[in-house]
């Protein structure tokens, strides 16, 4: 079943992780999709190897500067006639400084701007081009968070700082929902740890994929979740859920 037939989705930070998972089920459901980012060598070949230009485009979008943004919008919009999903997974993270004293404000400026800046600028654009489509309403705006939304002390403090719209914009049948999950081996991950996948996933154990993003996104942008909105939805394999420092269940 193609579950975003007939849908345009608009992914940042589509050329990696994530992101190229999500444009690659998407594709695969049905959707035309336009994936943004800032790596253009890699954004292209990812988007060559889904599909063609027909299906899936690759554009240049530094998700901090608003023209970037309001021109790729435009760009998916002129190609393919219209915006339905909207994936704002463009994110970044500074060097892993535990004490706040140590970090550098630079790094802080530079995860406020994309994971918040960015996130902002996305759903505005997005709802821009939604709100205007004559003769149809609706639409789905996805926000990738993190489980250090929901508990402190797992990120740095410009990553946990920086992760709605759904009040405002539930008149026009546009829909806002996040996604939080926990850490998977991308390579800000493995940068971030300074470890290779298979490392995390010794310190961690099985650890969340960059397919599991997908589908929930998939979930979110389809007509599946018709009357979700405003939810933050936590992957994270019950991780917030439990105390590690009671340990009733500790294995």
């Amino acid at each position: 079943m193609c579950r975003l037939e007939g849908k345009v989705a608009f992914i940042t930070g589509g050329a990696a992780g994530a992101g190229e998972a999500t444009a690659r089920l998407f594709v695969h459901h049905g959707a035309k999709v336009v994936i943004a980012d800032i790596r253009d060598e890699l954004g292209r070949t990812v988007a060559n190897s889904i599909g063609p230009d027909d299906v899936i485009t690759y554009v240049h979008c530094d998700v901090c500067q608003e023209n970037d943004v309001r021109s790729a919008v435009d760009l998916a919009v002129s190609k393919y006639g219209r915006l339905d999903v909207m994936f704002n997974n463009a994110a970044v993270i500074h060097r892993n400084r535990t004490r706040i004293t140590d970090v550098d404000a630079a790094d802080f400026d530079r995860v406020l701007n994309v994971n918040l800046a960015g996130v902002f600028l996305g759903i505005k654009h997005a709802a821009r081009v939604m709100t205007a489509a004559a003769g149809r309403r609706g639409g789905s705006i996805i926000n990738n968070g993190s489980v250090a939304t929901v508990v402190g002390g797992v990120a740095p403090h410009a990553y946990i700082a920086s992760k709605s719209a759904a009040a405002e914009l539930g008149q026009h049948g546009i829909r806002v929902n996040s996604i939080s999950s926990f850490g998977y081996a991308t390579a800000l991950a493995c940068e971030f740890f300074r470890m290779e996948g298979k490392q995390i996933e010794q310190l961690f154990g099985p650890v969340l994929r960059a397919e599991d993003i997908a589908h929930a996104a998939i979930y979110l942008g389809s007509d599946e979740s018709g009357f979700v909105s405003g939810h933050n939805l936590v992957i994270d394999g019950a991780f917030t859920t439990v105390n590690n420092g009671f340990g009733l269940f500790k294995q």
